[in-house]
């Protein structure tokens, strides 16, 4: 509680300066505050507030009298009470008195509900090739059902996520509507239909990577997405030859339901690895479903026909598969987190028509970020991954379907891909992938400016020619030091590794450029 402050001009009372005697200069300002006693609540009550609700601690008798603890009382029981489907609660009246005898404050405020609302008609405006209809089956709002302002947020939430949209705003009506009913207000922007882009990554040993894509975001007019992507890789590294593929894609938003999306894929590739050529033709449809604002789940149905050649084998095949996935996001960012966590598990069987084996390739990917200090610039971040082939070993699972180690998606410092399973035949030495791997990568991220940080790291990679993880097989590992350059897509990456243990440690080192931090 303020008591009383004094104003002084150069040690004179300001009070007390004559108006029309005021000093030409003032040298200097001194203000005297007293804050007089520390007031508490004697009285503290928001009403009604509905059941279950909690109030902020300090608003109670005998803590202090905060006016921050008043407008957060009654901002607790607003926002319970439009939970609670009531869209128009408001404060109706307060009565706030000071007993200054006491110290104390007496603070009543009554809320005013107003009644149970459902959500009433949708108007959309400012769409032009996108159709309304669309629009209202992607937001998926449940006309007629008890307003939540969880439904607002999701529906904004599906309709950004189509990528079409430039800007979309769903605002609720000033006055309530017949039956009451709420009626809500729509307004977006449209973004450009087309779109290119392009990726550039470069390694020492791997070489030159170069992908472009062109994507049309409205298709047929309902938010479909069409692109068409090609890649080349291995351009002059040591990796093989030079790898290609080439894809186009539809997806569909809202196909079954606001949350469930289709996609139909068709991709031609060739693979050409130091330990196997493969050239490959596959279609696959999948539906996506968002189970929550973090969770999707997906299943999907593809056939994929291969020409495959490894110093084992030379032969045909075509498989059936069916991949599953779930993935769990609660990473602050995609493209450069600081907190947060990742959980991404795939699951493909895969069914011989010709020529191949039966069995499924299990697959995780879990990744954790913690960060501290002044605006969280310094940062922990972890991966782990692990894999496993069933059913099939690797004399007869797909060769694309084992797992290698090496390389920037798994153990920096390490070349592409150089860790397998040693075999031999007629003489030759040669490697094929494993039935199993596990991999760890750890990172120290700190940031010296904020554009420019750098990167400790440690990576381990094991492959087994088990399907139980970690056993029978051969591990390797990799550390290093990088510089991140933060834009508005992502941080520049580049790494510098080494491999930290054998008989070649720290003896070579490998280069990787890319955008985004490497997981």
């Amino acid at each position: 509680m303020l008591k009383r402050s004094i104003l002084a001009a150069d040690g004179r009372e300001a009070s007390g300066i004559a108006p029309l005697d005021a000093p030409d200069t003032v040298r200097q300002i001194d203000v005297t505050v007293e804050p007089g006693a520390l007031f508490t609540f004697g009285t503290a009550q928001v009403a009604p507030v509905p059941r279950g609700t909690e109030l902020p601690e300090g608003f109670a008798s005998g803590e202090p009298a905060l006016s921050d603890t008043i407008r957060d009382a009654v901002r607790t029981s607003v926002t319970a009470w439009r939970e609670a489907g009531h869209a128009k609660a408001e404060a109706a009246d307060q009565q706030i008195v000071a007993r200054h005898a006491d110290a104390a404050l007496d603070a009543s405020v009554a809320i005013r509900p107003g009644p149970r609302l459902t959500f009433g008609d949708l108007a959309v405006t400012g769409n032009d090739a996108v159709r309304t209809s669309a629009i209202r089956r992607i937001a998926g709002l449940p006309v007629g059902e008890v307003y939540s302002p969880d439904e607002i947020d999701a529906a904004q939430r599906r309709l950004r996520a189509t990528g079409t949209f430039d800007s979309v705003a769903l605002t609720e009506a000033d006055d309530i509507g017949p039956g009451d009913t709420l009626p809500m207000r729509l307004v977006i922007t449209e973004s450009l239909p087309r779109r290119i882009g392009f990726g550039l990554e470069l390694s020492s040993v791997e070489g030159f990577k170069v992908s472009s894509y062109w994507l049309h975001r409205n298709i047929f007019g309902g938010a479909e997405r069409l692109r068409v992507e090609g890649e080349v890789g291995g351009i002059g590294g040591e990796t093989g030859g030079v790898d290609y593929s080439i894809a186009t894609s539809l997806a569909i938003p809202a196909i079954y339901g606001a949350d469930t999306d289709f996609r139909a894929t068709a991709r031609l590739s060739r693979e050409d690895e130091p330990d196997y050529l493969l050239d490959s033709i596959s279609i696959e449809t999948r539906v996506t479903r968002l189970l929550s604002d973090d969770l999707e789940v997906g299943v999907g149905l593809g056939l994929l026909a291969a020409s495959e050649e490894t110093p084992l084998r030379e032969r045909d095949y075509v498989l059936l598969t069916a991949p599953l996935s779930a993935t769990y996001d609660r990473r602050d960012s995609e493209t450069n987190a600081k907190n947060g966590y990742y959980i991404d598990t795939r699951a493909t069987p895969f069914l011989s028509i010709d020529g191949g084996a039966d069995g499924a390739r299990l697959y995780a990917d879990g990744r954790g970020y913690a960060s501290f200090g002044a605006e969280d610039r310094f940062t922990l971040a972890a991966r782990a991954q692990v894999g496993t082939v069933l059913g099939a070993d690797e004399t007869n699972a797909p060769a694309d379907f084992l797992f290698f180690s090496g390389g920037s998606g798994t153990v920096r410092g390490q070349g592409y891909k150089s860790l397998g399973l040693p075999r031999s035949t007629g003489g030759e030495d040669f490697r094929v992938g494993g039935t199993s791997f596990a991999g760890a990568q750890i990172e120290a991220r700190v940031g010296v400016t904020d554009n420019i940080g750098v990167v400790g790291f440690y990576d381990y990679g094991y492959v087994g020619s088990s399907a139980v993880p970690l056993e029978d097989g051969f591990d390797h590992d990799g550390v290093g030091l990088g510089i991140r350059y933060n834009t508005g897509i992502g941080p520049i990456r580049l790494d510098v590794g080494t491999p930290a243990s054998g008989d070649d440690a720290f003896d070579s080192v490998e280069v990787y450029i890319g955008i985004g931090q490497a997981f």
